[in-house]
């Protein structure tokens, strides 16, 4: 493999990485408040259906992005009001969201499948870009790519260096004695759903503004799903969703590269690698480790402010 196939192969697998490390960051901050989102999916789709039409009706990534943030915020505020306002069941509610998410998208993008628009453009740095190997890997990806990293470090700074961000995972640990120290249990929750609603249908509207771009049916294919898994296999830490999103990434031009090849495997066990990876991370990492010690206690449970 030449060095150049080598960097378009490692700029693919950043590019797969890029919306499931969006996704996955803001349900992490989601269960870290202890709620349990498990309508990633729905808001996803939704998010990447209206990413789309808002970027080609206005010929604009940004609105593209930010149209995609309003639907999965939107969303996300009827799954808050729903497990956070009325202690409804979050499983039911969540799997619901994503019965919902899945529904809406079909409908609201009916007129925009098949079209298409231009990607966003690349940052493009003189000599910097042009660097053999690690040129258009470091200095040559777009903008969604460069702001899932931030996101990261944000998020991972913003739960260990600030007070309303270890006030966030005090709740998320024992929202009882949370609200018995005065902290802002149930708004905090909220907010911290919505921002898990964002993240994801930002994540959304990046598969249809720049990883396709186009938008169909379906075209999320499951990532809500596998970014939730990787919140677990990152032990509820930022910079680990980053290393899972980059197995997933790896292992999805894995499988293309393989069925480019004609190995003669069946092409449904090779879609299927992707996934597979996943579940087999999650077991290797769990055997001999105490998995559960990092996930928040409350986690999943509903908070209901005594009388």
């Amino acid at each position: 493999m030449t060095p150049a196939i080598l960097e378009l192969v490692l700029m693919t697998i950043v590019t797969a990485a890029t919306p499931l490390i969006i996704a996955a960051v803001g349900e992490l901050v989601t269960e870290r408040a202890g709620v349990l989102n498990l309508g990633v999916e729905g808001m996803m789709i939704v998010g990447a259906a209206l990413g789309f039409v808002g970027a080609y009706l206005s010929g604009s990534p940004l609105v593209g992005a930010l149209a995609g943030m309003a639907a999965g915020m939107a969303l996300a505020a009827l799954f808050g009001l729903l497990t956070v306002g009325l202690a409804i069941n979050q499983v039911a509610a969540g799997l619901a969201l994503t019965i919902v998410g899945v529904g809406l998208s079909g409908l609201l993008g009916a007129g925009y499948v098949g079209l298409k628009r231009d990607a966003p453009p690349h940052l493009y740095i003189p000599y910097l870009s042009d660097l053999p190997f690690v040129g258009k890997l470091v200095f040559g990806q777009d903008a969604f790519v460069y702001g899932s990293f931030i996101l990261v470090a944000a998020v991972a700074w913003y739960l260990t260096r600030t007070r309303s961000g270890l006030a966030l995972r005090a709740i998320g640990d024992n929202h009882h004695s949370a609200h018995a120290l005065g902290l802002p249990v149930r708004r905090t929750r909220f907010l911290a759903v919505l921002f898990g609603g964002a993240c994801a249908g930002l994540a959304g509207a990046y598969l249809s503004i720049a990883y396709t771009p186009f938008w169909a049916p379906g075209m999320t294919a499951g990532r809500g799903w596998i970014a939730l898994a990787l919140v677990v296999f990152a032990s509820w830490r930022p910079w680990r969703v980053v290393l899972g999103a980059l197995l997933f990434g790896g292992a999805t031009v894995l499988q293309l590269h393989a069925q480019a090849a004609s190995l003669g495997l069946p092409g449904q066990l090779l879609s299927a690698v992707p996934y597979l990876a996943t579940i087999a991370a999650l077991m290797v990492l769990s055997i001999g480790a105490r998995r559960n010690s990092a996930a928040p206690a409350a986690l999943g449970q509903p908070f209901v402010a005594p009388r």
